[in-house]
Order: C-alpha cells, then structure tokens, then sequence
C-alpha cells in the first residue's frame, strides 16, 4: 500500500513538474493580429496544443479616475456605472437604454475541459452569480449621461439579446427565447414571460443574441457551440452552432445557417439589407489561428465548424473527417485576427461619429485567452465600401482602447455595441461595470 502512495505521489510531481514547464513555454504568436485579419487574413500551418495556451488579462476595474482611450477626434463619459456584469445593450425609440447585467449559468466541473473553463471564467472576471436581470437606464436630460435607472424584468435565465417586436418585448435566454409585453416608456414589467421556444442553453458559449427579420414575421437567434471541436460528440451540438429562424406565431423554429462555432453579434448592413454576424472560432491550434470573423448570412449556409475553418481548412483533430462537405463550406468575409473574442457587432448607419466611422461596422472585442500575446480587448471599426462589404485591403481600426492597463491586467473587457438615438456609440464593459458612450469630439 505504502508502494503505492509513493508512485502516485511520484507521478503526481512529475506531471505538476511537467505543467510547470508547460506553462513557462506557451505557444508565442509569429504573425501580428492585423496579419490574420482582413478579407484574405494569413492563415499558417496549425500548431496543436494537447494543452492550451492559457493568457487571460486579470481583471482589475477602473481606478483613479481611468477610463478608455477612444480614437482621435472622439470623446467618452460613463453612460452609466456600478452595473452588474453588463453584456448587451438594446437603445430604444425614446432614447432609454436596455442593458442584460448577466453571466454564465452555474457550471458542473466534472472533467478536465469544464475545469478549465471554470478556471478561465473566474480568471476572466466572470467567476460571479448571474444577475439574470434586464435594467432600463434614462438619459433624461440628454446630456449623454444616464440619470436614472431601474429593474425592467428580473428571475431571467443568463439573458443576454434583446428586440422588440410590436409590442412584446423578446428576450434571449440562455436556454429559450421569452416574450412578455412592453410600452416603449415603461420602466417595470411586472407580466410573467411567456416562452416562444426552447433550444439548448449552457455549455462553453451560453450566451444568445436575437434580432428581428426585415419581414416582421421572424426572428433570428444565434446559438453557439457546447465544446471546442465537438469533443464530446455532435448529438451533443443539435441545434447549437447555428443561428435559428423562429416564427414567433407558430412558436418553432428551424436552422437559417450553420457551421458557426459561436455565432453572438446580429446586425443588418444597412446598403445590401444581409444579416451578418460575428463568430468566435476554435482554441488550441497556436496564437495564430483561426481567425475570428464577421460574415453575412444567408439561408442554407454552412461555414465548416467543426470540420473546418476559414472556408475549408480541415481541422484533423476532428474524427472522422467530412471531406464531402467541403465543397458547400462558404469561406467568411472578413477576418477580425485570432482568439479576438469578437462579440458585439452594429452598423454605423445613424452613428454620428464623423466621416471616418460613417460607413461600416463597430466591433466589440471581449478578449483572448488562447494567445501569446493577448489578443482584443477593445472595440475597432470595419469599413465597408458601397457594396455592403468590407472594403478591399481594410483591417480593424481602432476606436477604443486602453482596456488594458501598463501591467496588461484588464481594467474592462467590451461585449456588446449599440448606436443610440443621438448618433453616440455604446459599448457595454462587462468588467469594469460600466456602459461607455462614445461621441464626436466636436
């Protein structure tokens, strides 16, 4: 018996031994982000990982009077602060602003990839209870700042995307999209929410966004992934990985589009009138793949996952193989450099934030984890040209920055992005508990 302790112990040195050297040797990226970013990004050979490379800027908040460093010729001010974990923002007609103070479903840890993950969360921030919880916040004044606040909805299930659609109010949770009635105006609902339909909730990427058709009739819900790769098997993926069409009616749904690791921004182009998205793609292929992207969506596509990346290079860690596939996987539009965690997306159809960022798409980068050197952690800008499509040769811009604090600890993480009724751009910081607001200097 005494043997056997003394050999467990010993492998248990060693492999901590070998952790340890792990760590110290993290896979470094060879390319910038901006090289794997763009209409026809750099894509290298990958690098596996058996372990992941784990990078994850700590989370510190907001200090002595710190704030995001925004583009020249722009200005920021807290919109509103002291939330809890703000993800997303919905402006509505009369100027108030809709906020989903949210977070993960509670997790089970019960192998080593929902370990990490756990892990990851806490390290990332996002470690606490979910709010589960809609806020209403008034600019009454208009002066940019919000003067009051409060509880439009609370007892939500990890909600994070929000529409309107005559008078309902829709309402993505994580695990099934909710309606319940709602006057443009109102600051409470007191009304039980009624489920349209249930998908599947939880797992890696828990987080749902909605929007409404351009027929009035549909809705589109994005749904990400449970795993990486599909490691613990597709029959665990129906409907995740996709974005759904749902007829509010009838109460169903069917797949619109597929093959998207993790599908979270919604946003129609305001030229063409294409719905495009922003997608997280796969881990542990090295810090410099795959590239993050946005991309317009159409019925019946298939973008690879977990197959392939990036219009069809083939993932071999994925068994078996879907060779045949190959030939209906559409390649993405536009690269936004890898493990970025590009999240939020908004046209800049009514922005006001002069000519620079007058046409073309507002990115919200939540950050990596899976990089060497760390990746996002900021908000950049697309432009589009008057094809509805990013513009030949355009890479991410700059609009805000300074997330990052000179130690590289996280002083806020942006998520989600909105245009508000007065042409300012919102941006929601899930860690320093703050919604931005970004305007034009003059």
């Amino acid at each position: 018996m005494r043997t056997k302790i003394l050999i467990a112990l010993g492998i248990a040195v060693l492999a901590g031994i070998g952790l340890w050297l792990w760590a110290r040797q993290p896979d470094v990226a060879r390319l910038t982000v901006a090289d794997v970013s763009g209409t026809r990004p750099t894509i290298t050979d990958p690098r596996d990982q058996t372990l992941p490379t784990i990078r994850v800027a700590k989370p510190v908040g907001w200090h002595h009077g710190a704030m995001p460093v925004p583009a020249a010729g722009l200005k920021v001010v807290a919109f509103a602060a002291g939330l809890d974990h703000p993800r997303w923002v919905y402006p509505l007609p009369n100027g108030d602003v809709l906020v989903a103070e949210t977070n993960s479903p509670a997790r089970k840890v019960n192998n080593v990839t929902s370990a990490v993950a756990s892990y990851l969360l806490k390290r990332a921030g996002a470690g606490v209870p979910s709010a589960n919880r809609i806020t209403l916040l008034r600019d009454a004044n208009g002066d940019g700042v919000a003067e009051s606040r409060s509880v439009l909805i609370s007892g939500l299930n990890s909600p994070l995307g929000m529409t309107m659609l005559g008078d309902m109010l829709y309402i993505a949770n994580t695990d099934s999209l909710v309606r319940v009635p709602f006057a443009v105006g109102q600051t409470k609902i007191t009304a039980r929410p009624e489920i349209v339909v249930r998908y599947p909730g939880g797992g890696n990427h828990w987080a749902r966004n909605v929007i409404v058709a351009p027929d009035g009739k549909h809705l589109y819900v994005a749904v990400g992934s449970s795993s990486n790769i599909a490691e613990d098997g597709l029959d665990k993926e129906e409907n995740r990985a996709c974005i759904l069409e749902v007829d509010p009616a009838a109460k169903s749904f069917r797949v619109f589009a597929s093959g998207l690791r993790n599908p979270q921004g919604l946003a129609y182009e305001p030229h063409s009138g294409r719905l495009w998205t922003t997608v997280n793609e796969r881990d542990m292929l090295g810090s410099d793949l795959a590239p993050d992207y946005m991309t317009s969506v159409l019925l019946g596509d298939f973008f690879g996952w977990p197959y392939s990346y990036w219009g069809g290079y083939v993932d071999k860690r994925v068994q078996p193989e879907r060779p045949d596939l190959l030939e209906y996987t559409k390649r993405p539009n536009f690269a936004l450099g890898p493990h970025t965690a590009s999240l939020g997306l908004a046209f800049a159809a009514t922005a006001k934030l002069g000519a620079r960022f007058a046409d073309g798409a507002f990115v919200g980068q939540h950050g990596s984890w899976n990089r060497v050197p760390v990746s996002g952690y900021k908000v950049v800008f697309v432009p589009f040209a008057a094809s509805g499509f990013p513009a030949t040769g355009a890479k991410p811009v700059d609009v805000l920055g300074g997330f990052l604090d000179a130690q590289g600890n996280a002083q806020g993480r942006p998520v989600g992005v909105a245009v508000d009724r007065a042409g300012g751009l919102l941006v929601a910081d899930d860690v320093g508990n703050t919604i931005w607001r970004l305007h034009s200097a003059g």
